[in-house]
């Protein structure tokens, strides 16, 4: 079954569980189960101060709270319940999803529209949201006809309130896996846990580290479709890691891809030789939304928009002879900083 919410996976490097000591520092756990269409996982040391079935259990309460506010795959969710008003209807939203629109609408504004969470007509005419999904591209009137929808300056948040200006439907899957990881990292720290590696459907987040003071450390796959390869190892440690590509969610038809990532500018997917985006973050819910916007800005624009705002994050761009590697500056040094501390 396809994955409509995957935009494709960062491998965690494979590590063994310690049992010789019996110092729960020393041990890793894991907590693990279904959500958003894909899965989520919690590794970390120590014992949370209400125990693990609590925290377990705070855990899925979480997820399903944000599925029930953000998931557009959920009839009754309020993400839902806002798409379908009539124009001029309004809906005060959960606190969450107010503050993930408003973190949403300010990347948008700083893109121009290249990151646009009101794209979700032109996701669903393409096949890649809650409607069936297609196999080739739709009608080019149908594309001009969602595009009209489309468009992040229509929306008018005042507060925690949401006016619908008729025909808006929002998307939130570029942020929301993002932001449950966050969610869970908190959760985490409350119930006392520092060291932490917390994974939604590829994003992640970590803190500390794991048993015996090693590193976290993750793999980012090279954008090649088809094959399972890992392009870089990353460690780590206090920071939260997300990645877009076009090589896990796309359709093809007379020989040319079609990538779930659309440009809400032109309505169409984007076309350029960029394979996949990594941003490093302290916060998951940022490097995700940033990770969708610098895809759609392509290699030049994207990298030219990071390095102004010092942005760390790597670029995998396609070339005749395979991939290149393309490290903001921002991103070497924290690579540097934390293969140093290994």
């Amino acid at each position: 079954m396809r994955n409509p919410l995957l935009r494709f996976s960062l491998l965690l490097v494979a590590f063994a569980l310690l049992t010789a000591c019996d110092d729960t520092t020393d041990r890793l756990s894991q907590l693990s189960g279904p959500t958003m269409g894909t899965s989520w996982s919690v590794k970390f040391t120590g014992t949370p101060e209400n125990g693990v079935p609590a925290l377990k259990s705070a855990i899925e309460s979480s997820l399903e709270d944000i599925n029930q506010e953000m998931s557009t795959y959920l009839p009754d969710s309020a993400i839902s319940r806002f798409n379908g008003l009539e124009a001029g209807g309004s809906l005060v939203l959960p606190s969450d999803f107010a503050m993930v629109l408003d973190e949403a609408l300010g990347l948008a504004e700083a893109t121009d529209g290249a990151y646009d969470v009101t794209v979700g007509p032109l996701v669903n005419l393409w096949g890649f949201g809650p409607d069936p999904e297609r196999f080739e591209p739709p009608a080019a009137e149908d594309i001009e006809a969602a595009r009209r929808r489309v468009g992040w300056h229509k929306l008018k948040l005042d507060d925690r309130t949401l006016t619908q200006p008729g025909g808006v439907y929002l998307d939130l899957s570029s942020i929301a896996k993002g932001f449950a990881v966050d969610k869970l990292a908190h959760l985490l720290e409350k119930a006392g846990i520092s060291n932490y590696l917390v994974e939604i459907g590829g994003e992640l987040r970590a803190s500390g580290t794991k048993p015996q003071g090693l590193p976290w450390r993750v793999a980012v796959e090279r954008p090649i479709p088809g094959v399972r390869e890992v392009e870089k190892v990353v460690p780590l440690r206090d920071l939260a890691i997300a990645s877009s590509g076009d090589y896990r969610n796309f359709f093809e038809k007379d020989g040319k891809l079609y990538s779930h990532t659309l440009d809400p500018r032109t309505g169409r997917p984007v076309e350029h030789k960029l394979g996949s985006v990594t941003v490093l973050h302290s916060s998951c819910a940022t490097a995700d939304g940033l990770a969708t916007a610098l895809t759609v800005l392509g290699p030049e624009k994207g990298l030219a928009f990071a390095e102004e705002r010092e942005l760390a994050v790597l670029f995998i761009v396609r070339t005749d002879d395979g991939v290149e590697e393309v490290m903001t500056p921002a991103f070497e040094a924290l690579l540097e900083s934390r293969e140093g501390g290994n």
